[in-house]
Protein backbone atom coordinates (compact mmCIF):
# COMPACT_ATOMS: atom_id res chain seq x y z
CA UNK A 1 0.00 0.00 0.00
CA UNK A 2 1.07 3.57 -0.75
CA UNK A 3 0.99 6.47 2.11
CA UNK A 4 -2.13 7.86 2.14
CA UNK A 5 -4.04 4.58 1.24
CA UNK A 6 -6.76 3.10 2.78
CA UNK A 7 -7.48 -0.67 3.92
CA UNK A 8 -10.54 -1.50 4.21
CA UNK A 9 -11.31 -4.87 6.42
CA UNK A 10 -15.13 -6.26 5.35
CA UNK A 11 -16.37 -9.23 6.84
CA UNK A 12 -16.44 -9.86 10.40
CA UNK A 13 -13.56 -8.25 12.44
CA UNK A 14 -13.40 -10.37 15.69
CA UNK A 15 -12.52 -7.66 18.37
CA UNK A 16 -13.32 -11.11 21.15
CA UNK A 17 -13.92 -14.43 21.55
CA UNK A 18 -17.86 -13.58 21.62
CA UNK A 19 -17.48 -9.84 20.16
CA UNK A 20 -17.58 -8.87 16.30
CA UNK A 21 -17.61 -5.95 13.87
CA UNK A 22 -18.69 -5.61 10.53
CA UNK A 23 -15.92 -3.58 9.30
CA UNK A 24 -12.77 -1.57 10.07
CA UNK A 25 -10.73 0.60 8.59
CA UNK A 26 -6.69 1.47 8.64
CA UNK A 27 -5.86 4.94 8.08
CA UNK A 28 -2.33 6.15 8.91
CA UNK A 29 -1.29 2.53 10.17
CA UNK A 30 -3.83 2.69 12.79
CA UNK A 31 -7.30 0.90 13.46
CA UNK A 32 -10.51 2.58 12.92
CA UNK A 33 -13.87 1.81 13.22
CA UNK A 34 -14.91 4.97 11.81
CA UNK A 35 -15.68 5.40 7.77
CA UNK A 36 -12.77 7.94 6.73
CA UNK A 37 -14.50 11.24 5.05
CA UNK A 38 -12.41 10.90 1.95
CA UNK A 39 -9.50 8.30 0.84
CA UNK A 40 -8.09 8.70 -2.99
CA UNK A 41 -7.06 4.88 -2.43
CA UNK A 42 -9.06 2.49 -0.73
CA UNK A 43 -7.97 -1.51 -0.89
CA UNK A 44 -10.95 -3.60 0.51
CA UNK A 45 -9.90 -7.45 1.97
CA UNK A 46 -12.41 -9.62 2.92
CA UNK A 47 -12.40 -12.26 5.44
CA UNK A 48 -12.78 -13.02 9.04
CA UNK A 49 -10.02 -10.88 10.85
CA UNK A 50 -8.28 -11.30 13.87
CA UNK A 51 -5.25 -9.44 15.94
CA UNK A 52 -2.22 -10.79 15.06
CA UNK A 53 -1.43 -13.67 16.49
CA UNK A 54 0.96 -14.37 19.61
CA UNK A 55 3.74 -16.71 20.00
CA UNK A 56 4.62 -16.21 24.01
CA UNK A 57 7.66 -18.78 23.88
CA UNK A 58 10.04 -17.95 20.54
CA UNK A 59 13.82 -17.51 20.07
CA UNK A 60 14.62 -14.86 17.22
CA UNK A 61 18.89 -15.20 17.03
CA UNK A 62 18.72 -18.76 18.06
CA UNK A 63 19.26 -22.04 16.52
CA UNK A 64 20.23 -25.23 18.36
CA UNK A 65 24.42 -24.56 18.21
CA UNK A 66 23.47 -20.90 19.58
CA UNK A 67 23.53 -17.31 18.73
CA UNK A 68 23.20 -17.19 15.21
CA UNK A 69 23.98 -14.40 12.05
CA UNK A 70 21.13 -11.40 11.70
CA UNK A 71 20.36 -13.07 8.17
CA UNK A 72 19.32 -15.80 9.90
CA UNK A 73 17.77 -13.85 12.39
CA UNK A 74 15.69 -12.15 9.90
CA UNK A 75 14.64 -15.42 8.15
CA UNK A 76 13.06 -16.78 11.29
CA UNK A 77 11.54 -13.64 11.89
CA UNK A 78 9.96 -13.15 8.79
CA UNK A 79 8.36 -17.14 8.82
CA UNK A 80 7.02 -15.91 12.05
CA UNK A 81 5.22 -13.20 10.62
CA UNK A 82 4.10 -14.98 7.22
CA UNK A 83 2.45 -17.34 9.51
CA UNK A 84 0.45 -14.33 10.93
CA UNK A 85 2.38 -14.10 14.01
CA UNK A 86 2.89 -10.19 14.78
CA UNK A 87 3.89 -10.46 18.15
CA UNK A 88 6.73 -12.44 19.95
CA UNK A 89 7.74 -12.62 23.48
CA UNK A 90 11.37 -13.67 23.05
CA UNK A 91 11.76 -15.56 25.95
CA UNK A 92 15.55 -15.77 26.01
CA UNK A 93 18.51 -15.27 23.41
CA UNK A 94 21.77 -14.74 23.63
CA UNK A 95 21.72 -12.52 19.87
CA UNK A 96 21.00 -8.54 19.91
CA UNK A 97 17.95 -8.57 17.76
CA UNK A 98 17.26 -4.61 18.57
CA UNK A 99 17.66 -4.02 15.16
CA UNK A 100 14.63 -6.09 14.18
CA UNK A 101 12.98 -2.74 15.91
CA UNK A 102 13.79 -0.89 13.15
CA UNK A 103 11.67 -2.90 10.05
CA UNK A 104 8.62 -1.83 9.83
CA UNK A 105 8.44 -5.47 7.83
CA UNK A 106 9.18 -7.35 10.62
CA UNK A 107 6.92 -8.83 13.91
CA UNK A 108 7.59 -7.20 17.63
CA UNK A 109 9.15 -8.30 19.72
CA UNK A 110 9.26 -8.65 23.47
CA UNK A 111 12.16 -9.58 24.89
CA UNK A 112 13.42 -11.58 28.21
CA UNK A 113 17.06 -10.57 27.52
CA UNK A 114 19.14 -13.95 27.73
CA UNK A 115 18.87 -17.58 29.88
CA UNK A 116 19.84 -17.27 33.26
CA UNK A 117 21.15 -21.17 34.00
CA UNK A 118 23.22 -22.78 36.35
CA UNK A 119 26.77 -23.42 35.46
CA UNK A 120 27.02 -26.64 33.05
CA UNK A 121 22.99 -27.37 33.34
CA UNK A 122 21.53 -25.75 30.12
CA UNK A 123 22.28 -25.88 26.56
CA UNK A 124 25.74 -24.57 25.86
CA UNK A 125 25.99 -21.45 24.08
CA UNK A 126 22.44 -20.26 24.79
CA UNK A 127 22.88 -18.69 28.87
CA UNK A 128 24.46 -16.84 31.44
CA UNK A 129 26.04 -19.97 33.27
CA UNK A 130 26.37 -18.76 37.07
CA UNK A 131 26.23 -19.83 40.36
CA UNK A 132 23.33 -18.70 43.09
CA UNK A 133 25.45 -16.11 44.62
CA UNK A 134 25.58 -14.72 41.30
CA UNK A 135 21.77 -14.74 40.06
CA UNK A 136 20.21 -11.73 41.60
CA UNK A 137 22.85 -9.46 39.80
CA UNK A 138 22.43 -11.12 36.48
CA UNK A 139 18.73 -11.06 37.09
CA UNK A 140 18.54 -7.12 37.22
CA UNK A 141 21.23 -7.01 34.35
CA UNK A 142 18.85 -8.52 32.19
CA UNK A 143 16.06 -7.24 33.51
CA UNK A 144 17.09 -3.93 32.27
CA UNK A 145 18.34 -5.44 29.04
CA UNK A 146 15.19 -6.94 28.14
CA UNK A 147 11.51 -5.79 27.78
CA UNK A 148 9.65 -6.34 30.90
CA UNK A 149 10.61 -9.82 31.26
CA UNK A 150 13.62 -12.55 32.78
CA UNK A 151 14.26 -16.05 31.56
CA UNK A 152 15.55 -18.42 34.49
CA UNK A 153 16.66 -22.12 33.68
CA UNK A 154 14.32 -23.44 36.80
CA UNK A 155 15.10 -27.12 35.90
CA UNK A 156 17.90 -29.37 34.02
CA UNK A 157 19.64 -32.54 33.89
CA UNK A 158 21.46 -33.22 36.90
CA UNK A 159 24.12 -35.86 35.43
CA UNK A 160 24.90 -36.86 39.21
CA UNK A 161 21.49 -38.00 39.67
CA UNK A 162 20.88 -38.55 35.85
CA UNK A 163 17.38 -37.30 36.06
CA UNK A 164 16.00 -33.73 35.93
CA UNK A 165 16.35 -31.53 39.43
CA UNK A 166 16.16 -28.00 40.29
CA UNK A 167 18.47 -25.59 39.64
CA UNK A 168 18.26 -23.34 42.09
CA UNK A 169 18.25 -22.81 46.06
CA UNK A 170 14.69 -21.20 46.85
CA UNK A 171 16.54 -18.81 49.02
CA UNK A 172 18.45 -17.76 45.83
CA UNK A 173 15.60 -17.79 43.64
CA UNK A 174 13.60 -15.96 45.85
CA UNK A 175 15.87 -13.24 46.05
CA UNK A 176 15.41 -13.17 42.07
CA UNK A 177 12.82 -12.61 41.40
CA UNK A 178 12.16 -9.90 43.93
CA UNK A 179 14.90 -8.16 42.53
CA UNK A 180 13.39 -8.49 38.82
CA UNK A 181 9.91 -7.34 40.24
CA UNK A 182 12.02 -3.87 41.56
CA UNK A 183 13.12 -3.36 38.22
CA UNK A 184 9.74 -3.55 36.81
CA UNK A 185 10.13 -6.68 34.82
CA UNK A 186 7.96 -10.11 35.35
CA UNK A 187 10.00 -13.50 35.59
CA UNK A 188 9.50 -16.71 33.69
CA UNK A 189 10.92 -19.94 33.96
CA UNK A 190 12.14 -23.41 31.69
CA UNK A 191 10.31 -26.14 34.26
CA UNK A 192 9.96 -29.51 32.78
CA UNK A 193 9.72 -31.38 35.78
CA UNK A 194 7.84 -31.33 39.03
CA UNK A 195 10.60 -30.45 42.20
CA UNK A 196 11.10 -26.81 41.00
CA UNK A 197 7.61 -25.27 40.58
CA UNK A 198 6.67 -25.19 44.21
CA UNK A 199 9.62 -23.24 45.12
CA UNK A 200 9.63 -21.24 42.12
CA UNK A 201 5.75 -20.23 42.66
CA UNK A 202 5.66 -19.87 46.07
CA UNK A 203 9.16 -17.34 45.56
CA UNK A 204 6.35 -15.28 43.73
CA UNK A 205 7.39 -16.00 39.95
CA UNK A 206 5.07 -14.89 37.21
CA UNK A 207 5.00 -17.92 34.51
CA UNK A 208 6.33 -21.07 34.11
CA UNK A 209 7.15 -22.63 30.62
CA UNK A 210 6.57 -25.74 29.05
CA UNK A 211 4.74 -27.00 32.98
CA UNK A 212 5.08 -30.26 32.09
CA UNK A 213 5.43 -31.20 35.65
CA UNK A 214 2.60 -29.63 36.87
CA UNK A 215 0.38 -32.21 39.47
CA UNK A 216 -2.66 -32.38 41.37
CA UNK A 217 -0.64 -30.69 44.42
CA UNK A 218 1.07 -27.87 42.21
CA UNK A 219 -1.91 -26.82 40.15
CA UNK A 220 -4.32 -25.45 43.05
CA UNK A 221 -1.12 -23.70 44.16
CA UNK A 222 -0.41 -21.89 40.49
CA UNK A 223 -4.55 -21.00 40.13
CA UNK A 224 -4.72 -19.65 43.52
CA UNK A 225 -1.10 -17.51 42.82
CA UNK A 226 -2.31 -16.41 39.29
CA UNK A 227 0.69 -17.96 37.63
CA UNK A 228 0.40 -18.50 33.76
CA UNK A 229 1.73 -21.29 31.81
CA UNK A 230 2.93 -21.82 28.27
CA UNK A 231 2.81 -25.07 27.34
CA UNK A 232 5.06 -25.65 24.04
CA UNK A 233 2.85 -28.67 22.70
CA UNK A 234 4.71 -28.66 19.45
CA UNK A 235 8.06 -28.88 21.55
CA UNK A 236 6.84 -31.76 24.19
CA UNK A 237 6.37 -33.77 21.10
CA UNK A 238 9.70 -34.36 20.86
CA UNK A 239 10.45 -35.58 23.72
CA UNK A 240 10.43 -39.46 22.94
CA UNK A 241 12.63 -38.73 20.63
CA UNK A 242 15.40 -37.05 22.73
CA UNK A 243 14.52 -39.90 25.57
CA UNK A 244 15.80 -42.42 22.89
CA UNK A 245 18.94 -40.52 22.14
CA UNK A 246 20.14 -40.59 25.76
CA UNK A 247 18.91 -43.82 27.01
CA UNK A 248 21.98 -45.71 27.59
CA UNK A 249 23.68 -42.76 29.51
CA UNK A 250 20.39 -41.52 31.40
CA UNK A 251 17.75 -44.16 31.54
CA UNK A 252 16.36 -42.11 34.53
CA UNK A 253 16.42 -39.25 32.76
CA UNK A 254 14.45 -40.93 29.27
CA UNK A 255 12.35 -42.43 31.44
CA UNK A 256 10.79 -39.17 33.45
CA UNK A 257 10.89 -37.33 29.88
CA UNK A 258 8.53 -40.32 28.21
CA UNK A 259 6.06 -40.36 31.44
CA UNK A 260 5.78 -35.90 31.54
CA UNK A 261 4.99 -36.52 27.21
CA UNK A 262 2.52 -39.18 28.10
CA UNK A 263 0.56 -36.92 29.91
CA UNK A 264 0.66 -33.85 28.82
CA UNK A 265 -2.48 -33.40 27.28
CA UNK A 266 -4.16 -34.36 30.48
CA UNK A 267 -1.74 -31.92 32.30
CA UNK A 268 -2.50 -29.27 30.06
CA UNK A 269 -5.83 -29.33 30.17
CA UNK A 270 -6.13 -30.03 34.26
CA UNK A 271 -4.38 -26.47 34.21
CA UNK A 272 -7.02 -24.78 31.81
CA UNK A 273 -9.83 -26.68 34.04
CA UNK A 274 -8.41 -25.75 37.37
CA UNK A 275 -8.43 -21.64 36.00
CA UNK A 276 -5.00 -21.42 35.05
CA UNK A 277 -3.90 -18.87 32.12
CA UNK A 278 -2.58 -20.65 29.41
CA UNK A 279 -1.26 -19.21 26.39
CA UNK A 280 0.57 -19.87 23.04
CA UNK A 281 3.64 -20.42 22.41
CA UNK A 282 5.95 -22.62 20.08
CA UNK A 283 9.66 -22.72 21.92
CA UNK A 284 10.86 -22.12 18.19
CA UNK A 285 14.24 -21.05 17.76
CA UNK A 286 15.99 -23.79 19.01
CA UNK A 287 15.54 -27.22 17.20
CA UNK A 288 12.20 -26.19 15.90
CA UNK A 289 11.51 -23.96 12.77
CA UNK A 290 9.59 -21.05 13.45
CA UNK A 291 5.87 -20.32 11.95
CA UNK A 292 4.47 -22.84 13.92
CA UNK A 293 1.55 -20.80 16.28
CA UNK A 294 -1.38 -22.55 14.36
CA UNK A 295 0.13 -26.00 15.16
CA UNK A 296 0.30 -24.83 18.72
CA UNK A 297 -3.50 -23.70 19.02
CA UNK A 298 -4.23 -27.05 17.30
CA UNK A 299 -2.52 -28.95 19.98
CA UNK A 300 -4.05 -26.62 22.83
CA UNK A 301 -7.47 -27.99 21.11
CA UNK A 302 -5.99 -31.58 21.38
CA UNK A 303 -5.40 -31.50 24.76
CA UNK A 304 -9.17 -30.40 25.20
CA UNK A 305 -9.23 -26.76 25.52
CA UNK A 306 -12.16 -25.17 23.80
CA UNK A 307 -11.27 -24.29 20.59
CA UNK A 308 -12.25 -20.14 21.15
CA UNK A 309 -10.24 -20.15 24.61
CA UNK A 310 -7.11 -21.73 22.65
CA UNK A 311 -7.82 -19.09 19.79
CA UNK A 312 -7.67 -16.43 22.55
CA UNK A 313 -4.25 -18.32 23.86
CA UNK A 314 -2.74 -16.47 20.84
CA UNK A 315 -4.89 -13.31 20.07
CA UNK A 316 -6.82 -11.62 22.25
CA UNK A 317 -5.95 -12.88 25.81
CA UNK A 318 -2.27 -13.02 25.05
CA UNK A 319 -2.33 -9.21 23.87
CA UNK A 320 -3.85 -8.21 27.48
CA UNK A 321 -1.44 -11.08 29.09
CA UNK A 322 1.44 -8.88 27.71
CA UNK A 323 0.34 -5.44 27.32
CA UNK A 324 -0.43 -4.82 23.72
CA UNK A 325 -3.68 -3.47 22.23
CA UNK A 326 -5.23 -5.94 19.92
CA UNK A 327 -7.81 -4.38 17.34
CA UNK A 328 -8.92 -1.32 19.58
CA UNK A 329 -9.96 1.98 18.15
CA UNK A 330 -6.35 3.79 17.13
CA UNK A 331 -4.42 0.75 17.96
CA UNK A 332 -1.62 -0.01 15.60
CA UNK A 333 -3.04 -2.18 12.69
CA UNK A 334 -1.38 -5.34 13.17
CA UNK A 335 -4.34 -7.98 11.91
CA UNK A 336 -4.55 -11.15 10.35
CA UNK A 337 -7.33 -12.01 7.21
CA UNK A 338 -8.62 -15.74 7.02
CA UNK A 339 -11.34 -17.34 4.62
CA UNK A 340 -13.41 -18.44 7.45
CA UNK A 341 -14.11 -18.42 10.95
CA UNK A 342 -11.16 -19.77 13.25
CA UNK A 343 -13.30 -20.21 16.63
CA UNK A 344 -15.39 -22.74 14.37
CA UNK A 345 -11.99 -24.42 12.98
CA UNK A 346 -8.58 -24.03 14.38
CA UNK A 347 -6.77 -25.13 11.62
CA UNK A 348 -8.11 -22.08 9.66
CA UNK A 349 -4.95 -20.27 11.46
CA UNK A 350 -2.47 -22.41 9.03
CA UNK A 351 -3.53 -20.38 6.10
CA UNK A 352 -3.71 -16.79 6.00
CA UNK A 353 -5.33 -14.78 3.40
CA UNK A 354 -3.71 -11.49 4.44
CA UNK A 355 -1.05 -10.50 7.03
CA UNK A 356 -1.32 -7.08 7.86
CA UNK A 357 1.56 -5.20 9.80
CA UNK A 358 1.73 -1.60 11.12
CA UNK A 359 -1.01 -0.75 8.43
CA UNK A 360 1.07 -2.62 5.93
CA UNK A 361 -0.26 -5.50 4.17
CA UNK A 362 3.46 -7.83 3.97
CA UNK A 363 1.89 -11.25 3.09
Amino acid sequence: MTDGAVLHIKGRVLTGPDKARDELWVVGGRVTYRRPATARDVRTVNGWALPGLVDAHCHVGLDRHGPVDDATSEKQALADRDAGTLLVRDAGSPSDTRWIDDREDLPKIIRAGRHIARTRRYIRNYAHEIEPDQLVAHVRQEARRGDGWVKLVGDWIDRGVGDLAPCWPRDAVQAAIAAAHEEGARVTAHCFAEDSLRDLVEAGIDCIEHATGLTEETIPLFAERGVAIVPTLVNIATFPDLAAGAESKFPGWSAHMRRLHARRYETVRSAYDAGIPVFVGTDAGGSLPHGLVADEVAELVRAGIPAVDALSAATWAAHTWLGRPALEEGAPADLVVFDADPRADVRVLADPRCVVLRGQIVG
